[in-house]
């Protein structure tokens, strides 16, 4: 039987916790049901860092946890400890990270979901590590802790005996992950069809960001310049053309747009496009090849192509998943 700790920031979304703790539970059901004689495969334990064991939801509802934090001996053995958020509270995230650093040497796997991973990067479990969290907290782990190697897209990924997750659901994706894990494919599978969830969804794991493009920091030529892209992705945009159009020599125009924006010129065109097709096809009924024309893609091939390549899903399969059920 595999031990199995969440750790529950107050404030927070409880459908993760309840979610992960609900699959841990099937697998339990399903595997009696196919051999009443063998015991129970998780033994699941929520704790709070709080005074008291109510754990008071951002929707208005509170959970029961089983444990106080504090209470709990650090040196104890736990097969997975996961941490379901970082909380709003910097004293409460503190207090998990100063348990946690205690506790890690003794687990045989540590996990977190969204936030969380901001939490294990504060202990220094991540460090050296591959780690990604939710998409709007990528950044600032990439800058607040420069030794994890943060990734985008993923919905999880596992580094060693550290597991970490993106935002929200993508806990869900991790557990059946880790129940494949300790007990095999058919257990997670039978789970996962029980439950009407994917066992690994379509189109790859990949979290899907709202897509927003850097701004400059000042009104100028750069943001002058941006917005005049965002109104002319099918010309030629190239960082000659640019730079032309601002009077700068490349070299000097890229050094500029990047330091005011944040991110190369070449990538800041290569992101318009793509957002402007992710609207587009979220929004009208427009062929594919129409949106390519439209967005400087030239064609339905090249259109294809990067969102492969940046999205892990045709442009077809975006719409469909993505799709306004009232479209233009």
């Amino acid at each position: 039987m595999k031990r199995f700790l969440i750790i529950v920031p107050d404030g927070g979304m409880l459908f993760e916790a309840a979610g992960i703790a609900d699959i841990l539970m099937q697998a339990n059901r399903l595997h009696r049901h196919a051999d009443e004689t063998q015991q129970l495969r998780y033994r699941v334990s929520i704790a709070t860092t709080q005074p008291h064991q109510v754990i008071h939801g951002q929707s208005g509802l509170n959970l029961l946890a089983d444990f106080r934090l504090p209470e709990l001996d650090p040196r104890e053995p736990w097969d997975t400890i996961m941490i379901t958020g970082r909380g709003t509270d910097e004293e409460e995230g503190t207090a998990v990270v100063d348990w946690l650093r205690l506790a890690a040497p003794h687990a045989d796997r540590v996990a977190s979901i969204c936030g969380g991973a901001m939490l294990l990067a504060e202990t220094g479990l991540l460090d050296g590590r591959r780690a990604t969290t939710h998409w709007r907290l990528l950044e600032t782990m990439q800058s607040r802790y420069p030794l994890v190697k943060v990734e985008s897209g993923p919905l999880y990924i596992q580094d060693g005996p550290i597991w970490t997750s993106g935002g929200v659901s993508s806990g869900f994706d991790l557990t059946l992950a880790l129940v494949e894990e300790d007990y095999g494919f058919t257990l997670a599978r039978d789970v996962a069809q029980d439950l009407v969830m994917y066992l690994r969804r379509p189109g790859g794991q990949l979290q899907f960001s709202r897509y927003h493009l850097q701004q400059a920091e000042s009104v100028g030529p750069v943001s002058e310049l941006q917005s005049w892209i965002l109104e002319n992705l099918i010309e030629d945009l190239s960082v000659e053309k640019l730079a032309e159009r601002v009077a700068m020599s490349p070299r000097n125009f890229t050094r500029v747009f990047t330091r005011e924006t944040g991110v190369p010129p070449a990538r800041y065109v290569a992101e318009a496009r793509l957002a402007a097709a992710r609207h587009r096809l979220e929004q009208t009924r427009e062929t594919l090849e129409s949106v390519a024309a439209a967005t400087g893609f030239g064609n339905s091939i090249n259109l294809r192509r990067i969102f492969e390549r940046q999205l892990h899903l045709t442009p077809g399969e975006y719409r469909q998943r993505f799709h306004c059920r009232k479209m233009a």
